[in-house]
């Protein structure tokens, strides 16, 4: 079974459509994932703009209230719809119009104190938003002081040849920024000092204030040369997005301002005799020790023993490491009042949903591939399999006996290429075997004659019927000869036909050669007459002998078909690098059907094997094979009534002096 070739191409084709179905899925997930990590990057960036925008806005707001303008600038500048859940599902601000339903899956959670850090990747490790201020945020009349305080310290730095940029924290405090500048502080400069008790690695700061078991730290102060000065700018306030109201706590809050260079202090020499410049920063505000109270007083009741508390550079609360996990569960609870709630962000359209695979959707299109596959192959194959069978069933036909076996030739291509050769082998088989049955019977026929002769007369003189005289002993002479010259015949197409028969070439003069042909024949073609014609003097390399012998039995037979009266005509001439030998008769020539069995051996137009009208049917088989022992040709063309030309075609050689 496994060597059917039906088996064998279903196999394949089965083994073709999975490997095709293997890559082909394969090329597309690689090509479909690489397409889903781009698209994912770019949700993942829009939605951390969206986030960022509404985190801005909750950690300046205690409530959501006045969101849906900021939420519908959001969905123009993204161009998709953006929305606003609580967690419990109610909806807080939508920018798509009619209230349809919310996508499946929330995009992220928008919460000031616990943000998300794949989509904020510099959130603060406490995971609170740095614009959630609460009560450090100052009020306008201690912003002003402290704004001139620093702007003092600017003037101050202007004569020390120092650069600074003055930046405004997240709860409104301004400081200075280094910028770059001389690595050692300039003539009558202090260097700055860290606080008695900071934590260790903490940068430059003023003196500590004591401040109910908390402490506050001054911002520290860089100093460096400054550029030419410029405007001073009121900083927009962070977190706001565009269209996003702004307001005091408890009503519309006030935006805290945003954490950006300010002002830029550009040198100027030094006075002479002018006071060293202090590098401490404004101590904090009654608004800041307040809140700090409120913090030191939280982060005890977390860490149950007595915790510094100090503010950093940007107006932040810091604490010593022990303490930062109480520190931002205290810092949690001190803002919570002043952020707005947890609530759930959606970016996207109600189809936005992650995109399942199905199992089942996918094994049953592989399966109808398979099954048409199979199908195909199956109709493919057995159309090409039937001829197959079809040329195997004749031929155990023709093994059994049967000559005509035969196949029907439908097909095209190489399986009717099949087909067809099949036929002709066959018909040739056959033909080939029509002519063994012929030729045994042929054989046995001209054998049969003369034994049955001799036979006879030896029997007859036995019997005394008969004598022995000299005449009747020439007659079994002749016979004898006969049945000699058959075998010998029969002998010389055998060498022939197993590559045997033995030549001895040798330059022959074809001239010379065909005038004695010619001579020998003419004293035994009493009644037609015979000419000789040759065209220049071509020579041969050949066999004598065979060559005499090939040419005497064509004239033999040309002879003895032509009637008296007749003409028989020998020519020898070259064309090209062959030497054609024609004999022609004017006889009663060759029907066109016989024509291809003329040279066949045994072959006798006339049926009845007549002595008197032909001989035993072998001299032009032994024709035919001594021209092809010699690398030439026989061939004859005939007309009915017109008589008959045998042409051998003998290849030449090159005439010498």
């Amino acid at each position: 079974m496994r060597h059917s070739l039906l088996v064998r191409l279903v196999a394949s084709s089965v083994l073709i459509a999975v490997c095709s179905i293997v890559a082909t899925a394969w090329l597309a997930a690689r090509s479909t994932s690489g397409e889903i990590r781009h698209r994912q990057g770019q949700t993942l960036a829009r939605d951390a703009r969206v986030n960022d925008a509404l985190l801005g806005y909750a950690a300046s707001h205690p409530r959501w209230d006045g969101v849906e303008e900021t939420v519908r600038g959001l969905a123009r500048q993204s161009g998709q719809r953006v929305a606003l859940a609580t967690e419990g599902g109610t909806r807080i601000a939508d920018s798509a119009g009619g209230r349809p339903p919310l996508p499946a899956r929330a995009s992220a959670v928008v919460d000031p104190l616990a943000v998300d850090v794949s989509l904020v990747p510099g959130a603060a490790t406490d995971r609170i938003d740095a614009r959630a201020v609460g009560p450090f945020r100052l009020p306008e009349a201690e912003r002003v002081r402290l704004r001139e305080e620093v702007d003092a310290q600017a003037a101050c730095l202007r004569q020390v040849r120092q650069r600074a940029t003055v930046v405004v924290g997240p709860g409104g405090r301004p400081y200075l920024r280094r910028e770059g500048g001389p690595a050692t502080p300039a003539p009558g400069m202090e260097r700055p000092r860290p606080p008695g008790g900071a934590p260790s690695g903490h940068g430059p700061s003023t003196p500590r204030v004591a401040l109910a078991g908390a402490r506050s730290v001054a911002v520290a102060t860089t100093l460096e040369p400054a550029p030419p000065i410029e405007p001073v700018e009121r900083a927009r306030q962070p977190g706001t997005a565009p269209g996003t109201p702004t307001g005091a706590p408890g009503g519309r809050p006030e935006d805290p301002p945003p954490v950006t260079p300010e002002r830029t202090v550009p040198p100027e020499p030094p006075s002479p005799g002018s006071p060293p410049c202090s590098p401490d920063a404004p101590g904090p505000t009654t608004t800041e020790k307040r809140a700090l109270n409120q913090l030191a007083a939280l982060v005890r009741q977390c860490h149950g023993s007595r915790v510094d508390v100090w503010l950093d550079e940007t107006g932040t609360p810091a604490a010593p490491a022990s303490a930062a996990e109480c520190l931002a569960t205290a810092r949690r609870t001190q803002l919570k009042p002043y952020v707005a709630p947890a609530a759930l962000l959606y970016i996207g359209s109600p189809e936005d949903r992650a995109p399942a695979i199905d199992p089942y959707g996918i094994a049953g299109v592989t399966a109808v591939i398979l099954v048409l596959a199979v199908g195909v192959s199956v109709l493919v194959a057995t159309r090409l399999v039937r001829p197959v069978r079809a040329v195997t069933a004749a031929a155990r036909r023709m093994r059994a006996g049967d000559g005509s076996a035969r196949v029907m030739v439908r097909a095209k291509g190489e399986v009717g290429e099949l087909g067809a050769a099949f036929n002709e082998m066959s018909e040739h088989l056959d033909r080939m075997e029509r002519q063994r049955k012929a030729m045994v019977s042929d054989v046995s026929h001209e054998l049969r004659t003369p034994l049955s002769n001799i036979r006879g007369w030896l029997e007859a003189t036995q019997d005394g019927v008969a004598e022995l005289d000299p005449a009747l002993t020439a007659s079994l002479v002749e016979e004898a000869m006969l049945l000699q010259h058959i075998v010998d015949d029969l002998q010389q197409l055998a060498l022939a036909d197993v590559g045997r028969l033995r030549l001895h070439p040798e330059p022959v003069d074809v001239a010379d050669l065909v005038e004695q042909i010619a001579t020998v024949h003419r004293a035994a073609a009493a009644g037609p007459v015979l000419t000789v014609e040759v065209t220049g003097r071509p020579h041969l390399d050949a066999d004598p002998v065979r060559l005499r012998q090939a040419v005497g039995n064509l004239l033999a037979n040309a002879v003895r078909y032509t009637p008296a009266g007749g003409r028989v005509s020998l020519r020898a001439y070259a064309d090209g690098d062959d030497v054609l030998i024609e004999v022609a008769d004017t006889g009663p020539g060759i029907t066109p059907e016989h024509l291809p069995h003329v040279f066949d051996r045994f072959w006798r137009a006339e049926k009845s094997r007549s002595r008197q009208t032909g001989g035993s049917g072998l001299g032009l088989a032994i024709v035919r094979q001594l021209a092809e022992a010699h690398g030439g040709s026989a061939a004859v063309r005939s007309e009915p009534g017109q008589g008959a030309t045998f042409v051998l075609r003998l290849p030449r050689t090159t005439e010498t002096a």
